[in-house]
This record gives C-alpha cells, sequence and structure tokens, in this order.
C-alpha cells in the first residue's frame, strides 16, 4: 500500500516537466516557470522534514501514511481545477500540496523496513518501499506524453488530454487513501529482530527528538554520507527534471521517445535497487556496495553526456539505461547505510535528512544545469552535474563504517569494564561493569 501511494506521488512531480514544452505551452509560461512545477518538491521537502520527522517519531507509522496519502489525493484533485491556460498559478497550488505530501512519503521505506521486516529481509524490503517511488517516476516518463500529445494549435483539445490525465491521478490517489486507512497498520505484534525489540524495550520518555538530531550531525560518517547522498540523488532529479529539454534539444518533437528514455532510465533503476537490495544483504558490504555504484554512476553519466548529441536515440536508450541502472539504484543504498551507521537514531530522522539535502541540492543543480543546458548545450549541464559526482566519490571513499544495527542483530556485545586492583579497599558498589547485549 505504502509503495503504491508513493508511485502516485512520484507520478505526479514527474508529469509536467516530461512535457515541459507542452505545459508551457498551454499555460502561456516560460520553461523556468515549468521547472519550478517539479522543484516544488524539492522546496517543500526542506523546511518541513524535521516537523514530519519529528512527527513520524511521535505519532508513528499510520498516523504519517495517512497524512501522505490524503494530501497526495487533495493535491490531484486541485490540479483537475486548472484545466485552462490563465490557470498556472492554481496548478502550481496544487503540486504544492503535492509536494507537502511528499514530506510524509520519502522518510517511510528504511522505517517500513525496520518495523516490519527481519535482518536478513530489511534491506530488500527497503529496495522495495523505494522501488514503489521509482515505479511512479517511471509512469510519469512514459503515460503523459501519450495521454498528452502536442496539440499546439487545439487549446481545447489540449485541455481536455490533461482532464483525462489530472481526473485519473485524482480517482487512483483517493482510492490509495481510503486502502491505507483500512489496511495501514502501526507495527506487527512481535518485533521482527533484535535491533527492533531492543528500541521496543526503551520508554518513551528516554527518547529526545532533539538529542538525536544533535547525535546524528556529530557523526561524521553520517555528515559525508548525508552530502555524497545529497550530491547523488540532487543529480537524478535534475536529470529527471530537464529530460525533456536535453532530448528536444537534440531530437526535435521527439517528446514520446523523450519519456520512453526515462522511462528506460528508471526502470532500469529499479531492477538496480534490487539487486542492491539483495546484495546488501547477502553481504552487508554497505560501504564498498556504495561506493561502486558511485563511481559507476560517474562513468555513466560521463557516457550519456559525450553520447547524447550522436543523433542516434537508440544510443541514448542505452547509456540512458546504464545511467539509470546505477544512479537510481543508489538510492535504497543510501538509506540502509545511513540506517546502519547512525543506530540506534531514529530511521525516519535519519533518511528525512539525507532527503532534505537530496532535495537542496536538486533545487541547485536544476536551476545551474537548467540555465547552462538554455545558454549553452546539455552538454555543459552534464558537465556540470559529472564534477559534483566525482565530489561525491571522494567523500564516500572517506566514510568508516560501522555497522551499529549488524551488530545488534548479530548479538555482538559491548564490553567496557574498569578494572580494580585486588588488594584495593574498595566497595562493591565502586566497581563498574557495564555490559551491553541486545541477547
Amino acid at each position: 500500500v505504502f509503495s503504491c501511494y508513493s508511485l502516485v506521488n512520484a507520478f505526479q512531480w514527474i508529469q509536467y516537466s516530461i512535457l515541459s514544452n507542452v505545459f508551457a505551452g498551454f499555460y502561456g509560461v516560460s520553461f523556468t516557470q515549468i521547472d519550478w512545477l517539479s522543484m516544488v518538491y524539492m522546496v517543500a521537502y526542506v523546511p518541513l522534514i524535521l516537523p514530519a520527522t519529528w512527527l513520524l517519531d511521535a505519532r508513528g507509522l499510520r498516523l504519517t501514511a495517512l497524512l501522505g496519502a490524503g494530501l497526495n489525493a487533495l493535491g490531484a484533485w486541485l490540479k483537475c481545477g486548472s484545466l485552462a491556460p490563465q490557470r498556472y498559478p492554481l496548478t502550481l497550488a496544487a503540486q504544492a500540496v503535492c509536494a507537502v505530501a511528499q514530506v510524509f512519503i520519502l522518510g517511510l521505506p528504511s522505517r517500513v523496513a525496520s518495523v516490519w521486516f527481519g535482518p536478513t529481509e530489511v534491506s530488500t524490503a527497503c529496495a522495495v518501499a523505494v522501488l514503489g517511488n521509482q515505479l511512479g517516476t517511471a509512469i510519469g516518463f512514459l503515460l503523459p506524453p501519450v495521454l498528452v500529445p502536442n496539440t499546439q494549435n487545439d487549446i481545447d483539445l489540449m485541455a481536455h488530454n490533461i482532464g483525462i490525465m489530472f481526473y485519473g491521478t485524482a480517482i487512483v490517489s483517493t482510492l490509495l487513501f481510503f486502502l491505507t486507512g483500512v489496511v495501514f497498520e502501526e507495527k506487527p505484534k512481535y518485533p521482527p529482530s533484535h535491533s527492533q525489540a531492543v528500541l521496543q524495550t526503551k520508554p518513551p520518555e528516554d527518547y529526545s527528538y532533539k538529542q538525536s538530531i544533535i547525535n546524528l550531525f556529530k557523526n561524521i560518517p553520517f555528515i559525508l554520507l548525508l552530502i555524497s547522498y545529497g550530491i547523488m540523488t540532487g543529480a537524478f532529479y535534475s536529470v529527471s527534471t530537464l529530460l525533456n529539454q536535453m532530448i528536444v534539444t537534440h531530437y526535435e518533437g521527439e517528446e514520446v521517445n523523450a519519456g520512453r528514455i526515462g522511462l528506460t532510465l528508471v526502470v532500469a533503476g529499479m531492477v538496480g535497487s534490487i539487486i542492491c537490495g539483495l546484495w546488501l544483504d547477502y553481504t552487508k558490504t554497505y560501504k564498498q556496495t556504495t561506493l561502486i555504484v558511485y563511481i559507476l554512476s560517474f562513468i555513466g553519466l560521463l557516457v550519456f553526456t559525450f553520447t547524447l548529441d550522436l543523433g542516434h536515440l537508440i544510443v541514448v536508450f542505452v547509456t540512458g539505461g546504464v545511467l539509470g541502472f546505477f544512479m537510481t539504484g543508489y538510492l535504497p543504498l543510501g538509506f540502509e547505510f545511513a540506517v546502519e551507521i547512525t543506530y540506534p537514531e531514529s530511521e525516519g530522522t535519519s533518511s528525512g535528512l539525507l532527503n532534505a539535502s537530496a532535495q537542496i541540492f536538486g533545487i541547485v543543480f536544476t536551476l545551474v544545469q537548467g540555465k547552462l543546458t538554455t545558454d549553452y548545450s546539455p552538454r555543459a549541464g552534464n558537465i556540470f552535474l559529472c564534477a559534483w559526482i566525482f565530489v561525491g566519490i571522494i567523500l564516500t571513499a572517506l566514510i568508516k563504517s560501522d555497522l551499529r544495527r549488524h551488530n545488534v542483530n548479530s548479538g555482538i556485545m559491548n564490553l567496557d569494564v574498569k578494572a580494580v586492583p585486588v588488594d584495593s579497599p574498595v566497595e562493591p558498589e565502586s566497581t563498574t561493569l557495564k555490559i551491553q547485549s541486545a541477547l
């Protein structure tokens, strides 16, 4: 259920960008204003993520899920009122509501996986939860160009086609909201892992959201991951937002194929996500896998950049698929790596901060890459992203891996014994013996 309404939210994020030239003509606005229909997702996330993660920790999964699904449906219905050329402000407001819904969605995969699945399943479960969002992006690349062909000379027909897309999305998102209310539960009857059992035995008064934030920002490996994750995911957001412009620049009139290339990019990434999730559950090699995928994403973007203008769409399909396999496949890796190096801090908090970093980098990258693409060429914008991803490789290599959650689930003890000489005149209570174990 979570994956399904996450899918619809991601679909609503990308449905404008992949038709940027169509919507720019329909609403009579610039490409930059259409880009803001995508960037509003990123802008809304940054100030709202801390309240949203506090709500997740204080009120739990069920309420957070209902808010995400409900706001998603509300935004979809508001879009149905924007089916006229003069109503760009309304469609922007509707997209802003969907953007707020996203705040209650993006941080949930690692929390859902940890709360509901055992230690040999958790990385795969997180990958599947992220998969729903990726599939929504894929459908957002594929369906809109088919449903809304470029009929600039017939605005009424264009409005009719856009209406089919908007009303269909609203009906599906409303059904998912009701389904969420019926079936979405807070947690299973019994903890699925030792690490969850330890967390559930802690009294609620022992948890401090403020202290959790402070602990995360004192964690140097997490800070390095925070920046490197933001760079990679922000680059993916920027490429997704500007893909239509990049393709149409070199292949005029190929809006439908631009959507298909986006679909190829994301579907390949979905396969990458599942493979990476299974690999992590099997090996627990978080840092090594993350670094290798980062390097391969860098190589993939370089190849995509320098083959984009060769004049052969089939080459763009292949290079886009390779790029998507690694770049999109990285997303669940970052979530799970963060949970491992920050345990016992809340998964929702660490995931939320990762996503906030991604949104900030996504806004900056989209604005700069969009400017470079418009003023110079798509190659200039992509080289800009390549330089930043190279920086991300260096930061990832510097992360020291401390798999805390894995150690708890494996039953590894941490003994901290203060030795006292046997001939010392000490009272028994002055001797310190601290044994921490999850078993």
